[in-house]
């Protein structure tokens, strides 16, 4: 009987062991496992990008057009101005174009130096290929699509070429018979012999050399004494300066003639009149205007 009951026990005992499998719970913990994973694939998302944000500032700018559209500033003016005067009073001294019109093209053609041509070929002069060119050219969209303009390894060899190619052009020869420092001549004479096709291309320059005080540079080679054109312009001992430069065009009412100080936005608010039809009266291609100039307000 004993026997029995020991017997009894054993097998209940193996019966039970054999009823609690580890499987399920092997199954379960392979489960928990698995589960932070797919959640660490939900909760990945894509990185935002970045967007930059550039304050606000006060400083002046401009548009210029030339073989390309460029937004300056008069700060990034300055610093074309510094970064090229050298060259540029270097080539006055060598060949006899006057230093304020080097600067006042390379201003003007280049956009400050931001202008497509200036970067992708150091042209800072808009100068083409032409059939004397030998070096490395660029394509470019200008009066044409596609057209070839020179390329330089360096923008003073730039400078060095638009030199060499006023000297050795003979329809630019006029242009040395003025006076070295006259740039106003200088830039009337550049549109007369053909270098650029825009009616208002002298008075650009001119606005660019008396705003930006280029003349300057003419004076340190001459060795003349430069006069800021500001001070030399403003009108002493007049009791009615208003009216002496509204009436500076007393013969036809609807020409004004730009005054020291004058700004198409000011003048726009003596005339009554937009600043865009101002611009489209007088074929101006940007705000760019100069002492002197004579505009249609009506």
């Amino acid at each position: 009987m004993v026997k029995k009951i020991i017997a009894f026990l054993i097998l209940a005992t193996i019966v039970s062991c054999s009823s609690s499998k580890p499987a399920i719970a092997t199954t379960r913990k392979a489960a928990a496992v698995q589960k932070p994973r797919v959640a660490a694939t939900k909760k990945q998302t894509p990185v935002k990008p970045t967007v930059k944000s550039y304050p606000s500032t006060n400083v002046t700018t401009e548009v210029i057009q030339s073989t390309s559209k460029t937004v300056v500033t008069s700060d990034l003016i300055n610093n074309y101005v510094l970064q090229f005067k050298d060259i540029a009073m270097g080539n006055m001294t060598k060949y006899g174009i006057p230093a304020s019109i080097i600067l006042a093209q390379g201003i003007l053609e280049s956009g400050a130096g931001r202008g497509d041509l200036a970067i992708e070929a150091n042209n800072h002069f808009g100068i083409k290929c032409h059939n004397d060119w030998l070096g490395e050219s660029v394509r470019h969209d200008d009066d044409s699509a596609q057209e070839c303009f020179r390329k330089y390894p360096l923008a003073a060899e730039s400078y060095r070429d638009h030199a060499l190619f006023l000297v050795g052009k003979k329809r630019y020869a006029t242009l040395f018979t003025y006076e070295k420092d006259d740039y106003k001549s200088w830039a009337k004479g550049l549109r007369a012999a053909g270098y650029a096709t825009d009616p208002n291309y002298p008075d650009k320059l001119i606005s660019y050399i008396e705003r930006y005080n280029l003349h300057q540079y003419d004076c340190q080679v001459t060795g003349r004494n430069y006069k800021p054109f500001e001070k030399s312009s403003t009108v002493k001992n007049s009791s009615t300066p208003a009216k002496s430069s509204s009436n500076a065009n007393s013969n036809d009412p609807n020409l004004y003639e730009v005054q020291q100080g004058d700004t198409l936005y000011s003048i726009s608010k003596k005339f009554n009149v937009l600043v865009d039809d101002l611009k489209r009266k007088n074929n101006l291609s940007d705000n760019a205007i100069s002492i002197g100039q004579r505009l249609k307000v009506k």
